[in-house]
């Protein structure tokens, strides 16, 4: 068992029998009582996400997972394939298991979890760099103010990026938000 306060975003842990895997973690303390402690969790079997929140003192069941550095190969229509560097050991991870697989690329280097053997989930770097294939010309100057235009990624990802930002220049996204974060030299 640990307490509520040592989970963090990548923690695995287990509660009412389900898989929980913790994506944002706050600790929250007002007055005189006791501190809150909210995180927003991803279950790792349906893929849905939900907040929880916890009183300071209580614990969940720590569970034991491996977690092994595997580049990325291809994906199907019902699995994505990663291999072991080392061993080169081949393992399917079912789509279901990783909802945001559309930002895996081939060659690249993505921690993949196990328990018990068997594959649980994926975790992805918080930031990872795109080139962009699809926008509307670039204009300057109209910086006054915040402008986005829409961009296509080359994963096919849709997201709004500023207006100087042209087809073919690689540019930073949050993997959490798919949001725009930086343009990437």
């Amino acid at each position: 068992m640990i307490s509520v306060t040592e989970l963090r975003s990548g923690t695995t842990y287990e509660e009412d029998g389900q898989y929980w895997v913790v994506i944002s973690y706050e600790h929250i303390k007002m007055g005189r009582g006791s501190a809150n402690i909210k995180v927003k969790v991803r279950n790792i079997k349906t893929g849905s996400t939900i907040d929880k929140s916890y009183i300071n003192g209580a614990r969940v069941a720590d569970i034991a997972v491996v977690k092994k550095d595997m580049q990325y190969l291809y994906k199907d229509e019902d699995f994505v394939y990663f291999m072991d560097p080392k061993s080169f050991e081949q393992v399917g991870v079912a789509l279901s298991l990783v909802p945001d697989y559309m930002y895996l690329k081939e060659g690249n280097t993505f921690t993949v979890s196990f328990l018990e053997g068997k594959p649980l989930s994926v975790i992805l770097p918080p930031k990872m760099v795109f080139k962009v294939i699809e926008t509307a010309p670039g204009a300057k100057g109209n910086s006054a103010t915040n402008v986005f235009k829409e961009a296509i990624l080359e994963n096919g990802i849709k997201t709004k990026v500023p207006l100087f930002i042209n087809i073919g220049e690689l540019i930073r996204v949050d993997t959490r938000t798919g949001a725009y974060c930086e343009k990437a030299r």
